[in-house]
Order: structure tokens, then C-alpha cells, then sequence
């Protein structure tokens, strides 16, 4: 999927430069179907061609060729994780022969302890490996001068694996400027232009789903108002965009003073507290439909993580370091976490984990799948009462 988010924006880019030139060319014969069919045949043969050469290497390198080896510096886990990686990442054409750290420092079921630091020139040379992967612990990183002196005469590649165990979810990235290198950590994805994009498609696809849901919006209202005494929309506080709070909409599925005797709780699947209409409501995820007025109001996003009360993110933040990272981005009335089944009374540390995977990896391909899986299999779901 990563691969054709990438191919259809390269031919979606290509598309705009050839309407472009076709207007300065004033071209008044020019086919408009023949147009219309060049971004699909581009992408189609992009896809086609990409597939052939990657079979092609595979090819090359299951017999020898176009094939590199490589020492892994470090057995700890950033070094078991860089040996995983490769083993299942063969496209690459890398093969790991095995550790170089101290001696009873690899763990059994992995691979081979072929050295020390110090040999690090003699088994470059004896394994005819192309690539050092230095992946210490960041508690060890006292010991790189030493492991890139060993280095200094070999003409093998090295990379750094960087150790960052407490940034999960995170991408790193490198910045040059004036030949000074900054690894960046942590960084808003939405800011700048892609802020302005993702806000662009939460006005238009948010107002079409709008109105395309008007009737059955209304239809629900009246159910709500004729179901129990009360209100037809909840109004609870959550924390938005950089911990911000904010009126969230929903129709509402308790009685009134639905938590006078609980206090905040999540909700229970059977709760007491829910009507008969709501328990409906919340299996098919139809209350959580006038949050497109959040939406449009620029308090939510289409996709983003799950907002939360401000009651809960005190007692999680203490329990799961890094959540409040989730807050980086506008919440969402879906997200990587909900379609991937982790919603409801459901692990909060799964949860975590998938938001931080969006934040670090957002694009719109990515919110565009996300939304299909949503239509698909996010609006029922078995946790969701």
C-alpha cells in the first residue's frame, strides 16, 4: 500500500505538469479522453514496472549478485531489532553475518558472536563484509569513539542505528544546515502545507458527508427526542488540538444524570445507563455523527486519534509515557487505532501505539485508507457499546 500511495502521487504530479504544459501550448485538438487516461495508464505502468525490477533484484541477489553483508555492532536490543529488520527486509540485498560486541552479550536463537571491537578491521576483511550497522545502547554510547577508531581504516559502509527506545511512534529525521547535522525527534506532521491540505479536505469531505447524512441525522434526532426524556445532543468536554478542551457533539444515548452516582466511567458493555435507542446508536457508531460539526468548526479532524476527557488523560499520561503526544495533531472521529479494532474497553497501550504510528507516518493516503476501512469495518464493531 506504501508503494502505491507513493507511484499514484508521482503519477497524480505528473498528471498537473501535463495539463499545465497542454494549457501554455494552447493545443486546441488536444484529446481530452486521451488526458483522462494517462494518469491510470502511468500509475498502471509505474506499478508494472516497479513490480518487474524488484522481481528482477530478487532474482540477482538469490544467486549472488547485487548482494552485500553486513557486521552488526552491538547485540543488545537495538542490534536484535536491526538483525530482524534485515531478515525480513530481503529486498534489500543485505545479508547480517552476525554480532561484534563482548563476549556473552548475544542472546540464544540469534546470530553468531564473531568478534570483538577491536577485531572489527580483521573480520571486515575475513567476512568480505560491505556494511557496519553500530547499534549500541544508548547507555553504552561512551564507547563509539573507540568503535569508529576501530573503523578508520576500513572501507566497509557504517551507519548509526540510533537508540531511542522512549520515542516509539516517532520518525526520525536529518537536517543539514551549514554542514552541522540535526537528528529531529519529534515534529509536528500537520504543519505548513500539509496542515493546510488536511484542513482543505476535513471542510469538503466533512460538508459532503453532511449533507449526504442530513436525512438520517434527522431521522435520529427525532428517534432521540421520542426515545427518553432529555436533550437530543450530549455535549461532554475533551481535550483537543495541544491539550485544548472543547464541546464534542453527540446524540445522546444515557438517561439524563447518567453519571450522578458513577462519577466519569468509561461505558460497559449491558451499561444500565444507556437507553434502548442509544445501545443501537453506539453498536452501529450513529451518535458519533454529529461530531462533523466539530468537524467544520475546526476543533476535530476527519481522521486523527480519539479525543478524551480531560479526567482520563490525567490518570493515562501517568500510566503510558508519551501520551500526551497524541495531542500534537487534531483528535478525530476515526483513527489508525479504531479501524485496527482498538477502541473501547480495549488495551490502552495498542491504542497509544497506533496513534503514534499515525502521527509519525500521517499522509493523505493514509487518511484516505483509513476512512475506506472505517466505511469498511470501523462502523460496527464488537467493542463499541
Amino acid at each position: 500500500p506504501r508503494e502505491l500511495g507513493v507511484v499514484c502521487r508521482a503519477g497524480g504530479l505528473l498528471f498537473l505538469l501535463t495539463i499545465a504544459l497542454t494549457f501554455y501550448r494552447r493545443d486546441l485538438y488536444e484529446s481530452r479522453l486521451a488526458l483522462g487516461i494517462f494518469p491510470v495508464l502511468c500509475v498502471v505502468g509505474l506499478t508494472v514496472a516497479r513490480r518487474i525490477l524488484w522481481r528482477v533484484l530478487r532474482f540477482l541477489r538469490g544467486r549472488g549478485l547485487n548482494h552485500g553483508r553486513a557486521l552488526i555492532v552491538g547485540a543488545g536490543r537495538t542490534g536484535r531489532l536491526v538483525a530482524k529488520t534485515m531478515a525480513d527486509n530481503q529486498w534489500t540485498g543485505i545479508e547480517a553475518v552476525g554480532f561484534v560486541d563482548r563476549p556473552g552479550k548475544v542472546k540464544p536463537n540469534t546470530l553468531p558472536l564473531v568478534g570483538t571491537v577491536e577485531e572489527l578491521p580483521r573480520l571486515v576483511e575475513e567476512h568480505d563484509v560491505d556494511h557496519v550497522f553500530v547499534a549500541l545502547p544508548l547507555s553504552r554510547y561512551a564507547e563509539l569513539p573507540s568503535v569508529y577508531a576501530a573503523l578508520s581504516d576500513v572501507f566497509a559502509e557504517v551507519q548509526l542505528v540510533p537508540d531511542v527506545p522512549n520515542l516509539a511512534g516517532m520518525k526520525l529525521r536529518m537536517l543539514h544546515v551549514d554542514n552541522v547535522g540535526f537528528l529531529e525527534l519529534r515534529r509536528n506532521p500537520h504543519c505548513g502545507w500539509p496542515s493546510l491540505i488536511k484542513r482543505a479536505t476535513d471542510l469538503v469531505v466533512g460538508s459532503a458527508a453532511l449533507v449526504l447524512l442530513s436525512p438520517l441525522m434527522l431521522c435520529l434526532a427525532v428517534a432521540v427526542k421520542f426515545s427518553s426524556p432529555g436533550p437530543v445532543f450530549f455535549r461532554q468536554s475533551r481535550a483537543g488540538l495541544g491539550g485544548r478542551n472543547f464541546n464534542m457533539l453527540k446524540f445522546r444515548t444515557m438517561y439524563l444524570d447518567a453519571e450522578k452516582e458513577t462519577g466519569p466511567v468509561w461505558t460497559k458493555a449491558n451499561d444500565a445507563r444507556c437507553t434502548r435507542l442509544g445501545r443501537v446508536m453506539r453498536r452501529w457508531s450513529m451518535d458519533e455523527l454529529p461530531q462533523l460539526f466539530n468537524v467544520l468548526a475546526g476543533d476535530m479532524s476527519l481522521v486523527g486519534p480519539r479525543p478524551e476527557r480531560a479526567v482520563f488523560i490525567e490518570k493515562f499520561r501517568r500510566q503510558l509515557p508519551g501520551y500526551c503526544q497524541r495531542h500534537q495533531v487534531r483528535c478525530g472521529m476515526t483513527g489508525w487505532a479504531q479501524v485496527n479494532g482498538w477502541r473501547g474497553n480495549t488495551s490502552l497501550r495498542h491504542r497509544l501505539r497506533c496513534d503514534l504510528y499515525y502521527i509519525a507516518n500521517w499522509s493523505l493516503w493514509l487518511d484516505a485508507q483509513i476512512m475506506l476501512m472505517t466505511i469498511w469495518k470501523g462502523i460496527r464493531n464488537p467493542h463499541a457499546y
